[in-house]
């Protein structure tokens, strides 16, 4: 609030003609503003953070994640006293990770609070990745105050043109009566249609209580006559106008949430395709998992269709971990051979090669709630035999239904899962091979894998040892694998852990790092100690940023900026008040013993890092790195 000490000066450096122009319309509202503003919110110890937080209690917000500054401090303060969870990260984005996780876990918005400038400047690359991710998400952003907003205060940019292209909705709070409708807007339009990050930014001003910022407000250094009335006088009308009406009485019930759904015509169209279908495919991807239809439905609705099924993002696990339905390997081959597929929330993008994988003569069904994803490169590589804009979950709750009776002939996904074991058996030999150095990456990550409890949930950071996971390690059930999504963004692990350990405290919670990626979040060991949320990391380091260098230094002959060092990662996690281990080669033998025991550890209260020396193999030759 100290930034207010310059208002008076920054109005005495306008012209006399600018002051003297708001005078006719400041007249007008100054009678309207006297009858608003009541004695009692003048005299009132009460400030606009105690609205916002009222909004996200009535919202069912349970947790506010922020890295602290002197703008957002009464949003922080009021937060805690309605016993919202206040969680402070190590860095902004962490925070808008975490934020992340819980709307990708909880069904509810995830919140996080940063302060002005630099702190809001830190958060675009987590929030790019939640409009990517199309996670609901509500980011709060500190700003100078009202008066003084382009006049050179501190922290003071234009952050509404900074997020606009990020976010589906974004207002600058002008007053504090604004707070209540402006929040209540927001969350609203975070989670409608499809969902996505929004954001809502505070003057310091609309946030502290009425006595504290009317004593910025005086001025201090003012010419004497007309001039100094003027000024006086303006920014008297300017205080009564940010305070009119601030206290009263307000609605903080949450708006009605739109969400587009399938027409009953379209249904019956997709049932009678479906239902001529020899060799069908649903690729389903994070769409899936969105409110309101419950994921053990959906895994219902899945398992009597009886439909081979590949899964992306979100969506991994929601077959559990052996379901006969659920196929891993050889996508492109089942999609040339396939009859009719469903792209359940899936996009023709470059994990799909834009669409080029997709047989012209196949019957093609996609369900999406954003039109532009729904249709993306159909004018290229492939066309829809039905589009629908709308829910990809109920809508196969409902083909489901439309389809009672009916189920896929067994002998289609059965071979698609012969063709599953030839491949699993062959990356498990892989696994069996000896590296030059260290252990094999992918003996480690089997090892894990038998290991997990059914309640774990894995957070994917990192490239290419991350990668030789997804193909290794099986998510036990729905929502039990978060990954940054299409964005590819590394430095999610820190932050999606921690969201992920709050939501869920009783799940053990596994991030698989790259070494190169845990450099981005390592410092949330900090945060992981001070707030009591145990997680174990399992970090594949090759001293090497390996899905670069594989492409790299063939094509190019050099490996500049690609290489690492072994470096003492886990001594770091020690550092920070967690545990590690280091394990090499010579620990083989006992590698099963040593994650035992990180497990035994993380249940006793202490986050762990597993520090693995792991070699090269040629696993991943070929995959794409950009």
């Amino acid at each position: 609030a100290s930034d207010m000490d310059a208002c008076p000066c920054a109005l005495l450096g306008c012209s006399v003609g600018v002051v003297l122009g708001g005078l006719v319309y400041a007249a007008y509202k100054l009678g309207v503003l006297y009858q608003l503003l009541h004695k009692t919110e003048t005299q009132s110890p009460r400030h606009g953070g105690e609205s916002v937080a009222q909004v996200l209690r009535a919202h069912g917000v349970k947790f506010v994640f922020t890295l602290v500054g002197g703008h957002i401090s009464p949003i922080l303060v009021a937060c805690e006293k309605l016993g919202i969870q206040i969680v402070d990260t190590r860095h902004e984005a962490t925070a808008v990770f975490a934020a992340d996780a819980v709307a990708r876990l909880s069904g509810t918005v995830g919140v996080a609070a940063v302060t002005a400038g630099p702190g809001l400047t830190n958060t675009v690359t987590a929030v790019k990745n939640a409009q990517m991710a199309e996670s609901p998400l509500l980011l709060i952003g500190g700003a100078a105050a009202t008066l003084l907003q382009g006049r050179g205060a501190l922290q003071d940019i234009d952050q509404m043109s900074l997020f606009k292209p990020l976010c589906k909705f974004c207002a600058s709070v002008r007053t504090v009566r604004e707070i209540v409708p402006v929040v209540k807007k927001a969350l609203a339009i975070a989670q409608s249609g499809t969902p996505g990050p929004v954001f809502v930014e505070f003057p310091i001003d609309t946030l502290y209580p009425y006595h504290l910022v009317e004593k910025e407000f005086a001025v201090k250094s003012a010419p004497k006559g007309l001039i100094g009335k003027v000024i006086a006088w303006y920014l008297h009308n300017h205080l009564m106008n940010l305070f009119a009406g601030a206290w009263e009485k307000s609605d903080f019930s949450p708006l009605p949430v739109q969400i587009p759904y399938a027409t009953d015509d379209q249904i019956q169209k997709c049932i009678e395709l479906v239902s001529r279908a020899k060799k069908p495919v649903i690729l389903m991807g994070s769409q899936v998992t969105l409110p309101p239809t419950p994921v053990e439905d959906i895994r219902k609705a899945l398992d009597s269709l009886g439909i081979p099924c590949f899964l992306g993002g979100m969506s991994r696990g929601m077959l559990g971990r052996d379901s006969p339905l659920h196929i891993r390997q050889n996508r492109r081959d089942a999609l040339k051979e396939a009859d009719l597929v469903l792209l359940a929330g899936t996009v023709c993008d470059f994990r799909l090669s834009y669409g080029r994988v997709l047989n012209r003569r196949t019957k093609i069904i996609a369900v999406n709630r954003d039109q532009s994803q729904l249709l993306k490169n159909s004018d290229m590589f492939w066309k829809p035999t039905v589009a629908i804009q709308g829910d990809a979950g109920s809508f196969l709750l409902r083909l489901s239904k439309g389809l009672k009776g009916y189920r896929c002939p067994e002998d289609w996904p059965q071979s698609l899962k012969q063709g599953d074991i030839t491949k699993e058996k062959a990356n498990r030999d892989k696994a069996d091979e000896k590296t030059e150095h260290h252990l094999n990456p992918l003996s480690v990550l089997h090892c894990v894998d038998e290991v997990l409890p059914e309640d774990s949930i894995i957070v994917a950071d990192g490239g290419d040892f991350v990668g030789s996971a997804a193909y290794i390690m099986r998510p036990r059930g729905p929502l039990r694998w978060l990954d940054p999504g299409a964005f590819g963004t590394l430095g999610v692990g820190g932050g999606f852990a921690l969201g992920a350990k709050l939501c869920r405290p009783d799940s053990e919670v596994w991030i698989i790092y790259g070494d190169g990626s845990l450099g981005y979040s390592v410092a949330e060991f900090d945060t992981f100690t001070r707030h009591k949320t145990p997680v174990i990391a399992l970090v594949g380091n090759d001293a090497c940023w390996s899905q670069i260098s594989r492409e790299q230094v063939p094509i190019l002959g050099s490996n500049v900026a690609c290489g690492l060092a072994f470096t003492d990662y886990h001594r770091v996690a020690e550092g920070f008040g967690g545990l590690g281990h280091l394990i090499r080669r010579e620990d083989e033998s006992r590698l099963g013993d040593i994650i035992t025991q990180a497990q035994r550890e993380c249940r006793e209260g202490r986050a762990v890092l597993l520090n693995v020396l792991i070699g090269k193999t040629n696993f991943r030759d070929g995959s794409i790195s950009v």
